[in-house]
């Protein structure tokens, strides 16, 4: 078990993190680790369990980070007892977590967040919902009595970080992907991902990338089908997602808000007439359709129908083009800026031994402020209530400075 006893000085330097995303770890795996809402008490009780009085649990359909305030001399001991809990709670072994996860703390740790708040890390680089979600994690953090000064002004520094990012540089307003393309289009079309359904026809490569893409962005809901049964069955192993049966192709386009083809078969498997037909049994609501085959696995008179949009790779390509001219300039200021305002935090928090805010300099108030207005969730008077009190907390000649 973890000693909870921290002394003030290593505050700065104690971060640890422990997590999966989509460079680490496979679709599968992440869906297994992911912690609902629901779950988050049941967690953070464990997390306690073992010894943790600070912590933040950040889970998404991409990505799952256990933000942990430990001892600065025990990283290694801090991630063993993470990997252990991850494990019993994805039913996986130590060493299959252990292969698919990374563990980072100190100045790595504080940097690594910054960038995921401003999304530079992510699948989808720009993705804004990311920040949301981790300002959300915090707040359930705070919720479980799980996070206090420390990491209150961890996350308002990623906030900051990120605001930086988007008001300084236009990263998170160009695609630079096919996969970053194809998800602004059909958010541009259908809104919020997370209420729509895709349909994946076809075992492609590339349309398996852009259904994993699609799902990482936040799809509510994904179907894949293929003539082939068992490749059908992979493929919805590999997605962790439903099956639908071939034969049933015409339903299953009704219910498609999204449509990936990935055939590749030099026979066209959807046609207009097939998708007028869908998007008359829908009403009219707009069908979103990716083909990816080589050659293509749709029939180019559908470009005709008026509630249908097809996109082929070479459309997504002219879409990131203006976004990869600009994107090396554009990475580069934004990697500067996290690197500052990570550098600026992890000094600020080692400045004094004591708790991490005891200045009451602007910056400290500002990141109170900011940490108020997150656990306030935009309430104007609960923020200001719990300002108030915090800044009552501080000693008193900090509050006379």
């Amino acid at each position: 078990m973890i000693d909870q006893k921290i002394k003030p000085d290593q505050l700065a330097g104690s971060l640890v993190i422990v997590g999966a995303n989509h460079r680490s770890s496979t679709m599968l795996l992440r869906d297994r680790l992911f912690i609902s809402e629901n779950a988050l008490p049941s967690f953070y009780n464990r997390l306690r369990e073992a010894g943790f009085s600070e912590a933040i649990i950040f889970s998404t359909t991409d990505i799952t980070e256990i933000i942990i305030a430990a001892p600065a001399h025990s990283p290694a001991a801090t991630a063993a007892e993470v990997v252990k809990l991850l494990s019993a709670h994805a039913g996986e072994s130590r060493s299959e977590i252990e292969g698919q996860t990374y563990t980072l703390n100190g100045p790595e740790a504080i940097k690594h967040l910054f960038a995921v708040a401003a999304a530079l890390d992510s699948l989808v680089i720009g993705d804004t919902q990311l920040l949301g979600q981790l300002r959300s994690a915090h707040r359930h953090a705070r919720s479980n009595n799980m996070a206090s000064a420390f990491l209150d002004n961890l996350i308002a520094a990623a906030h900051q970080a990120a605001e930086r990012v988007s008001i300084e540089t236009e990263i998170d307003q160009r695609p630079v992907s096919i996969a970053a393309a194809a998800v602004q289009v059909a958010r541009d079309l259908h809104g919020d991902l997370a209420r729509s359904t895709g349909l994946l026809i076809g075992a492609g490569e590339m349309g398996e990338m852009l259904a994993s893409s699609m799902r990482s962005a936040g799809l509510g809901n994904l179907i894949v089908t293929h003539p082939s049964d068992q490749r059908a069955d992979t493929l919805g192993q590999h997605l962790n997602c439903h099956i639908g049966a071939f034969e049933d192709l015409a339903q299953l386009l009704t219910q498609a808000d999204i449509v990936l083809t990935s055939m590749n078969t030099r026979r066209f498997v959807l046609d207009a007439e097939s998708l007028k037909a869908a998007t008359k049994a829908r009403r009219r609501k707009p069908i979103f359709v990716i083909d990816t085959g080589v050659p293509g696995d749709v029939d180019p008179a559908v470009e005709a129908l008026e509630d249908v949009f097809l996109y082929t790779l070479d459309d997504l390509e002219r879409v990131t083009r203006e976004g990869r001219a600009s994107r090396a300039q554009e990475a580069e200021t934004a990697w500067q800026i996290i690197g500052d305002e990570a550098a600026n935090f992890d000094s600020s928090q080692s400045a004094e031994a004591g708790d991490p805010v005891q200045t009451g300099s602007p910056d400290d108030i500002e990141s109170l402020r900011r940490a108020a207005l997150d656990e306030a969730g935009g309430d104007a008077e609960k923020a200001t209530r719990l300002l108030l009190d915090r800044l009552n907390d501080l000693p008193k000649n900090s509050r006379d400075t």
